[in-house]
Formats: C-alpha cells, sequence, structure tokens
C-alpha cells in the first residue's frame, strides 16, 4: 500500500483553520469583512470570555438565499472569484472561500441569514465542521453569525490562546480600526455585557477619529488631505500607462512619540493591512524629527487600482505585495514628509540613529531635552568653554520618549546662541568627527583631546562600584545653568544631573512606599475626567487595582471614561493626565511580554519622573546636599528608573593630567 494519501475533509479543514483562525480576533475579522463585502451599514459585535466562549457578529447587509447558506461551508466557495484572471484584480475583502468553512470546522456556528429579496430567511447549525440543521426562519434582512465554544475540538489550539484581557484587546483593536475605515458606517463592541465602543455614522473622517480617540489626539493630528500622484511606469515596462495613487489620512506632529506601532492604522483599498514597507516608509518621514525608536500617531488610506498590488500572499490577508514597491514607498513617505515640513517647520530634531539601553522604557521629558541641546545652532553648557581642546559633554539620545515641547517652551540654555564659538556636535558628521566648512571645532561623543592632556571625559567617567562610597562625601559647589550639580569629592569632580537623580530617589520611595500601604496622595478639588480609547479602557481593567495602589484613586465614570479623584504627592496638577496615559501605554506595551513586577517598577518610574525635579530650576546649597545624600542613599545610585546615568566623574589623576602635573 502506497504512503500517500488523500486527507479527509474535516483534517483538511482544521488545517486551513490553523492558518486563517489564529485566535478569536481573526475569527472577528473574517467576519466583519464578509459582512462589509455584503454592504453592510451597521454591525454589533457580542463577545464573552474574551471570544473563547462567543462571539456574535450581526449585521443589515444583503443576507444569504437558503442554497447559499449551505454552500458558504463549502471549502473555497465564494461569490468574488470566477475566474484566475480576477486574482489579478481584488476589490473585496474577503475572496478565498476558507473562513467560514475554517471557523465552523473548530467551534459550534450558528448562521442566521435573510436575503432582502427573500420572504423567510435561513438557519444552519454546524458543530466540528459537521452540518446538525438546516432550516427556515421568520428573520430580519441581513446576518447573523454566532460562533461558540472556539477550538472545543483542538485542545492545543486552545492552550495557546492567551488571558481573556489580551484577546478581548485584539478584538476592540480589530473593530476600532474598521470604525476608523468606515465613518459613514455604526459599530458596537459589547464584551461580557459592557459596552466598549459605540460609534454612529458621522460625515467626515476627523468627526470619527474623535469619536474613537477624543478632543486631545485630534488637536495633535495634521490632515494630509487628498493627495495623488500618477507614478510613471518602470524603465522595464515602458509600456505600460502611469498608474494613479491616493494617499488620505491623518498623522500626527513630532511632539506626539508613542512606544510601539499601535497608534498606526494603514488600509490599501479598504483592507487592514500590516506592511513594512509602509511602516518604513512612515518612520523616513519623520527622520530627524522624532528619536527613532519612538512612533506617530498614523491613519493612512491608501487607494490604487487592484492590479497594483497583490492581496493573496498571506493567508490572513493582512500583509500585502506592491507592484512597484519603491515607487510607493516614496509616495508615502515624501507626502507625509512634506506636509509635516510645511504644517510644522520648527525643530528637526537631529538626534542618533542607534537606540541606546533602557530603550524599552519610556525616556523623561527632561532627558529628551536635555539629548537634542547640543544641535547645531544651540548652545553648550559653559563648562565646555574652557577650551576649544576640551570636548563636549557626552549626551544621552535615541531612547523613547515623551511628547516633545515646542522650541519656545524649552529652557533658555537649550535655545541660547553662545556669544563666543564653542565646540559643537555635527550630528550628520559625528561618527568621523568632522568639521563644519566655517572651521568651527566640531566634536563626536568620546573624543579625546590630545594625548598631552588626556581625555577629559573618559569611557570611565561612570564610576565603578568600588567609587559609589564617594558619592556620601561629596560637597556641591553649585549648578550649570541650574540643571546640574557640581561637586568636589575625594577622588575628583563630579556632575550631577539633578532630575534623573531625584528621579531614582523618588523611584525607590515610591516602591517601597507601596510595599509598606503607605503611599501619600493628593485629593483634587473636583475629579479629573479621562477619556480612554477602547484598548486603554481594557488596560485600565486590568491594571486599575495596581494604579490606586501606588497613590491614584481612580473609578470607572461613565462609557469609555474615568474619574481621577486623587494622585500621588508631587505630580503637578497638569501632569497627572500625562501619567495616567504614560503608564496605559506601558501597560499595554510591557503586560502582554513582562511580569506584573516590572509593570509595577515601570509604573513607578513615570511617576517618579513627572515628581522629579525639573530642568532650569535653582537650588539651594541646603537643597543640592539634601539630594547628594539621599542618592547616596539609593541601592543603584548611578543610574535613573530609565537606565540613563545620573553622575559622571572627573577623577582627579585626569585633572592632573590634563595640567600636565604629571
Amino acid at each position: 500500500m502506497g504512503r500517500i494519501r488523500v486527507l479527509s475533509d474535516n483534517v483538511a479543514n482544521k488545517i486551513a483553520a490553523g492558518e486563517v483562525v489564529e485566535r478569536p480576533a481573526s475569527v472577528v475579522k473574517e467576519l466583519l469583512e464578509n459582512s462589509l463585502d455584503a454592504g453592510a451599514t451597521e454591525f454589533r459585535v457580542d463577545v464573552e470570555a474574551g471570544g473563547r466562549r462567543l462571539m456574535r457578529l450581526a449585521d443589515n447587509g444583503m443576507g444569504m438565499m437558503r442554497d447559499d447558506a449551505l454552500l458558504a461551508f463549502e471549502r473555497h466557495a465564494t461569490s468574488k472569484l470566477s475566474e484566475v484572471k480576477d486574482l489579478l484584480s481584488i476589490a473585496t475583502l474577503g475572496f478565498r472561500g476558507e473562513a467560514l468553512p475554517s471557523i465552523a470546522s473548530v467551534s459550534r456556528l450558528i448562521l442566521e441569514t435573510r436575503a432582502r429579496e427573500e420572504a423567510v430567511g435561513t438557519v444552519v447549525e454546524i458543530a466540528g465542521g459537521k452540518i446538525l440543521k438546516c432550516e427556515d426562519a421568520a428573520l430580519a434582512g441581513g446576518t447573523i453569525v454566532t460562533v461558540r465554544d472556539l477550538f472545543f475540538n483542538v485542545p492545543a489550539r486552545k492552550k495557546f490562546l492567551r488571558s481573556e484581557p489580551t484577546e478581548i484587546a485584539h478584538i476592540a483593536s480589530l473593530i476600532t480600526h474598521y470604525g476608523l475605515a468606515h465613518p459613514d458606517k455604526s459599530f458596537l463592541l459589547r464584551h461580557n455585557n459592557a459596552e466598549l465602543l459605540n460609534v454612529a455614522p458621522v460625515a467626515t473622517l476627523r468627526e470619527r477619529v474623535y469619536q474613537v480617540f477624543g478632543t486631545r489626539t485630534v488637536e495633535d493630528l495634521v490632515d494630509l488631505g487628498d493627495r495623488t500622484r500618477d507614478l510613471p511606469p518602470p524603465a522595464d515596462e515602458p509600456d505600460l500607462t502611469p498608474r494613479r495613487f491616493r494617499l488620505r489620512g491623518f498623522v500626527s506632529g513630532p511632539h506626539v512619540q508613542k512606544m510601539n506601532r499601535n497608534a498606526i492604522y494603514l488600509f490599501v483599498n479598504g483592507r487592514l493591512i500590516r506592511d513594512r514597507l509602509l511602516m518604513h516608509a512612515i518612520s523616513s518621514a519623520y527622520h530627524n524629527l522624532m528619536p527613532p525608536a519612538c512612533y506617530p500617531f498614523a491613519l493612512l488610506f491608501l487607494d490604487c487600482e487592484p492590479e497594483e498590488v497583490d492581496v493573496n500572499v498571506h493567508p490572513s490577508k493582512t500583509e500585502v505585495r506592491f507592484r512597484h514597491g519603491s515607487m510607493v514607498h516614496d509616495f508615502v513617505r515624501d507626502t507625509i514628509r512634506e506636509i509635516l515640513i510645511a504644517r510644522r517647520p520648527v525643530s528637526s530634531l537631529p538626534l542618533r540613529t542607534t537606540p541606546q539601553a533602557g530603550a524599552d522604557l519610556p525616556y523623561s521629558e527632561f532627558s529628551q531635552r536635555i539629548a537634542n541641546m547640543s544641535m547645531p545652532g544651540s548652545s553648550i553648557p559653559e563648562i565646555a568653554s574652557f577650551g576649544a581642546a576640551i570636548p563636549a559633554i557626552p549626551v544621552n539620545s535615541g531612547s523613547p520618549g515623551t511628547a516633545l515641547e515646542d522650541p519656545g517652551s524649552l529652557p533658555e540654555f537649550v535655545l541660547r546662541r553662545p556669544q563666543s564659538p564653542v565646540p559643537r556636535f555635527d550630528f550628520e558628521n559625528e561618527r568621523t568627527g568632522s568639521v563644519r566648512p566655517d572651521s568651527t571645532p566640531v566634536y563626536a561623543p568620546k573624543l579625546a583631546a590630545p594625548d598631552t592632556h588626556g581625555p577629559l571625559f573618559p569611557d570611565s567617567a561612570i564610576p565603578a562600584p568600588e567609587n559609589l562610597e564617594a558619592l556620601r562625601d561629596l560637597r556641591p559647589l553649585g549648578q550649570i545653568h541650574d540643571s546640574f550639580i557640581i561637586a568636589a569629592g575625594r577622588d575628583g569632580l563630579w556632575i550631577i544631573d539633578q532630575h534623573v537623580a531625584h528621579e531614582r530617589v523618588l523611584f525607590e520611595q515610591v516602591l517601597a512606599s507601596r510595599n509598606r500601604g503607605t503611599v501619600e496622595t493628593q485629593g483634587l478639588l473636583m475629579p479629573l475626567v479621562i477619556q480612554l480609547t477602547p484598548a486603554q479602557q481594557i488596560e485600565y481593567a486590568r491594571i486599575a487595582e495596581e494604579l490606586n495602589s501606588l497613590g491614584f484613586d481612580t473609578e470607572p465614570f461613565g462609557n469609555r471614561t474615568i474619574a481621577v479623584k486623587s494622585a500621588p504627592a508631587g505630580i503637578g496638577a497638569a501632569d497627572i493626565e500625562k501619567v495616567i496615559f504614560e503608564i496605559l501605554e506601558i501597560a499595554e506595551h510591557e503586560l502582554r511580554k513582562a511580569s506584573l513586577d516590572d509593570l509595577r517598577r515601570a509604573m513607578a518610574a513615570s511617576i517618579a519622573c513627572r515628581a522629579a525635579i525639573k530642568i532650569n530650576m535653582k537650588l539651594e546649597p541646603a537643597k543640592m546636599d539634601w539630594l547628594l545624600r539621599a542618592l547616596a542613599a539609593t541601592s543603584s545610585p548611578m543610574s535613573c528608573p530609565h537606565g540613563r546615568p545620573i553622575a559622571l566623574r572627573y577623577a582627579t589623576r585626569d585633572i592632573l593630567k590634563s595640567f600636565h602635573r604629571i
């Protein structure tokens, strides 16, 4: 007997389900796309237990006749393709005919549908791929698909499902995406009978963005308008006619910086996709406008001829391949870049292209400002003006950060022009240490002075553990621009970043107070009401208890809103909302790959950052002395909670070598 045999339909369907049905959100995606293809304008999605127990989608589309309702569960049965050439110009969201049979093979499914021209509807019930019944029923026009007990007959697949909050977060993100893509349609999402998203039809895309994200996001967005470009045929295909591409949507200004790509929404011909080419185009558009490890908010719709894009390259239809990818990339990049420069011509932020260590956690507003203080044309701290042979102080840059302020709000010492020529970084040539044509000295980080003097800030500037004891003996001498403390110690001269030093002190105090249950809080005269997105609402429900244990007193306040009645002491009233959003973004980014303790530490770091001493703040000698003593008492006084260095030491030996004493 031969070894090769034909698989049964049951096995083949389960294999197909493994490709199409990855998780509950995959089921909702396939059903929702079928409803959109059916011309529906109203969608109601009910989910229980994150989709494990129940997923139900009801629409008011064209519905199906009895025969079509049965044929829909045959493999590769579709109304959207008939010939091979149709694969070259796919204009519908679904087309393979694998979704319904694949879903039905790993769940208990009920289809209720009635075509508009039919007097009665049809009910089809299937369990594990087997049809249990098919009968007529009195139904309203449209289709209702109910999926229960996903993977009930494939326990190995069921074990790989994530927690209930994680699975519903994926579903909420999916519905949010398609809600944004179709502002003229209504979407309702309910989970365990609690409403997560409910948006009515609106006239414009901006109104839909407001419905989903609120006023704060809308105010930060730049409208791309309706841009079109006729791309010429490539040189190797001169006979082709030019193809027209259309780009519309919104992008955020460079000051909006997200920790992950979750705020980038991409659609090609109305299809939700994840495409590396377009992601790279967006990143290229923001090059030198924001740190490389940060991401903007982007809602982009790219429309083109169906022949120009192949959507049949991935079972879940989330990846596409463009026929002329490089031309599409340049069109998207140039369009976004042009509108950003036209609407916000300020602060091209020349940052390093390599993220520093600690990039997984948010960079504070202070540290981001310092990271840019040496941009061309800006001032260098006065300590660098002792002589042209002294390199500029190395600064840390390239890590994710919170929103940057406009240049007008930056401290004076960042914006002020130097009174005399001083060394400054040329960020375009910093790796080579080249000099500008105007002969102004340019120094790369860690560039050594002439051999006769020795390095002013050597690679060993951050003290080794045996030198930590010297912190307790430091004597503060003053400040540089009210931002860095200069202190004398028994082993040399120290420069301490006052913001991150205080941040380290507060970080450890927050964690210690949390463990003791004695967190100091400040009550608000009026509760602060914050509007959340559906995904943020899920994250809030997940971390609400931990949030309250760190000093916040919050509670749900209506649909997708929370009320903050108190906050940790030390956080300014204007920063409370920023801290809440930072923590929610940390939760979304970290919780699915890190432990609860890691999340707690990240939340404490965000609180400490906002409550710490700020940049450009003058300190009295007693305050500086207290800060140095408090820093010396911490468990890790040489790095802030985000991994940045707190202190630099210019050793006595280096000072003596610089003055030719040794």
